[in-house]
């Protein structure tokens, strides 16, 4: 297990230079944007524009403060995505371009290179109690308001935007909150024989 507050997340320009990008983890530790496995990030997208491109790479974008952006992706109708949209998954290496509903927004960004390792996202709206089962070899838990305190062989609080990364050993996980929070659930799924 391991907590990763939010104040200690670096930031970085996107790929391609139209912006910055806040990276909460990579893996391996210090792979740069050509040659992760996966990657969880945000970042605050102030103007339409197309997206940066990665090479054989899937990825799921989530909005997390704003009025929404519309994606067209690879030629398809666009899509919309607001702040009570589920995450949307979409390949990265295919010509995707945004526009703003209404004004900025910031985005929860997972990304993960197809054949060594895959990845799922979930929202869940917690007020209360429930457990996660982590199913897979690591999960991250990413708290949007903060206040929601994780149980595992220990406990701690999450504050705004702060993320906890566990493992299958890590089970059972407990979660409570006393106020309505918006948690995302990542799951990371290895590939066998995937490197």
């Amino acid at each position: 297990m391991q907590v990763l507050r939010a104040d200690t997340y670096r930031s970085m320009p996107w790929k391609n230079g139209g912006g910055l990008t806040t990276e909460i983890f990579v893996s391996p530790a210090g792979a740069g944007l050509d040659d992760f496995d996966w990657r969880l990030s945000m970042a605050k997208v102030e103007s339409g524009g197309p997206f940066s491109s990665f090479a054989g790479i899937d990825r799921t974008l989530s909005v997390l403060e704003g009025e929404g952006i519309s994606l067209s992706i690879g030629g398809k109708a666009p899509a919309k995505l607001v702040r009570a949209s589920p995450p949307l998954p979409f390949p990265a290496d295919v010509s995707t371009d945004a526009e703003l509903i209404d004004g900025p927004i910031v985005d929860l960004n997972v990304m993960s290179r197809r054949g060594r390792c895959g990845h799922s996202v979930e929202r869940i709206e917690l007020f209360g109690a429930m457990n996660i089962d982590p199913c897979a070899r690591t999960v991250l838990l990413f708290s949007l308001q903060g206040g929601v305190e994780v149980h595992v062989s220990t406990h701690f609080e999450l504050r705004p935007r702060d993320t906890v990364i566990l493992t299958a050993a890590d089970a059972p996980v407990r979660l409570e909150s006393r106020q309505a929070s918006t948690l995302f659930v990542i799951r990371i799924h290895e590939i066998s024989g995937g490197r």
